[in-house]
Formats: C-alpha cells, sequence, structure tokens
C-alpha cells in the first residue's frame, strides 16, 4: 500500500517514521478520488437499462442526514451517480457512501474540492457520451457555452442554475437536476434520474 501511496503522489515519503504523523483521514480521500475523477472513464455494466442518479450543487459544508434520506429514498437502485459540482465540502460525498459516484467541482467548492476533482468528465457507457461539468457565468445562453466546451457528447450534465432543465436539442439531452438543498431560484428543491436504453432519458424529481 505504501508503494502505491508514493507512486501516485499521495504521499511524499516511505520514511514509516514520517508516516505516522500524516493524516489518514485526507489520505483516505485522496484514495476515494484516484477512482472518482479517472479522466473519461467507460463503464462497463452488463444490463439492459442503466440508472443514474443526478444531483448537484448541494452547498453543505459536510455530511446532512436529510439528503442522505433522500439519497437512500430516490436513488436506492441506481448503478451510480453523478455529481453535478457545487459540494463546497469534500464531505459532501459521505453522504453517497455506498455507491458509486463520478463528480466533478463548481465555482463555489472550496480549494480542497477544486484539487481533487476535474472541472469536466466525458462518461461512455452503453455507446451513449455524457458530459459531466457544472457551468459557470450568466445563466443565460449556458447550455451552449457547456456545448462548445464539452464538444459532441450525446448528453450534457450540469448545474449551477439551481433550475431543472430536462429536454433535447438538435438530438442532445441537456439534463440540469436542480439543486437539492437550495430554492433561492427554484419553487422546490429537486434531483433527477438518468435512464439509458436505446435512447437517454431524463426525469426531475421534486424532494
Amino acid at each position: 500500500m505504501i508503494p502505491f501511496l508514493f507512486a501516485h503522489g499521495i504521499i511524499r515519503s516511505t520514511n514509516f517514521n514520517e508516516l505516522r504523523f500524516w493524516n489518514w483521514d485526507i489520505i483516505k480521500y485522496h484514495l476515494f478520488f484516484l477512482i472518482l475523477t479517472a479522466n473519461n472513464p467507460k463503464l462497463m455494466i452488463e444490463k439492459d437499462k442503466v440508472k443514474i442518479g443526478v444531483i448537484s450543487d448541494t452547498h453543505l459544508s459536510g455530511y446532512d442526514a436529510g439528503l442522505a434520506r433522500t439519497v437512500a429514498k430516490h436513488f436506492k437502485d441506481v448503478d451510480f451517480i453523478l455529481h453535478a459540482g457545487d459540494l463546497v465540502d469534500l464531505r459532501v460525498l459521505d453522504i453517497f457512501a455506498g455507491f458509486e459516484v463520478k463528480a466533478v467541482c463548481g465555482n463555489m467548492d472550496n480549494v480542497t474540492v477544486k484539487d481533487n476533482l476535474p472541472e469536466q468528465l466525458i462518461i461512455e457507457i452503453k455507446g451513449f457520451s455524457i458530459g459531466l461539468i457544472h457551468g459557470w457565468g450568466s445563466p443565460l445562453g449556458i447550455e451552449g457555452k457547456l456545448l462548445a466546451k464539452l464538444g459532441n457528447v450525446n448528453c450534457i450534465v450540469y448545474g449551477h442554475t439551481h433550475k431543472p432543465s430536462n429536454y433535447k436539442e438538435n438530438g442532445i439531452l441537456f439534463f440540469n437536476p436542480g439543486s437539492a438543498v437550495d430554492k433561492r431560484f427554484a419553487e422546490t428543491r429537486t434531483i433527477g434520474i438518468l435512464e439509458i436504453d436505446k435512447e437517454i432519458k431524463g426525469r426531475i424529481i421534486n424532494i
């Protein structure tokens, strides 16, 4: 284990006397993100239909029992979860314990999150490509900016606006689950589900 940690830059020394003083909670997170942020992962799921939980803009400083109950209720049978950024704090990911998660950072995330999560991911699954990105700037025309940034994909999953979106344009599904915790820019708190079969379909869930 120690050579693995050293080879991936997670620790800077193999001297045991120095390792005693490392914060192993931080090392645990680095190991988690080594898997979590693999660039452009190709997911091999041997199922006719794939179900994905989608969440964004959690804006929390740590674990939240209420959101954990929501996740357990609505994402209990998903194959994995996408988080479209603005976690704010890495400890928010404890809410998704037991799930496979792919996540990106957002403009409101702290330095630790931005150091450990990419700004965007392209996920390939069952012949479809999903671009995962948070978004930036004015909500006006955000979809065009994201498309220009991500290139040719079948679906763009994004956040930032706190307003849910679920529509197709020129064959591309634009899917924003809204905010799971904030009601400043929308009437309700929302999350989402993507289902992949012969096409990608999305639905928004009011929570």
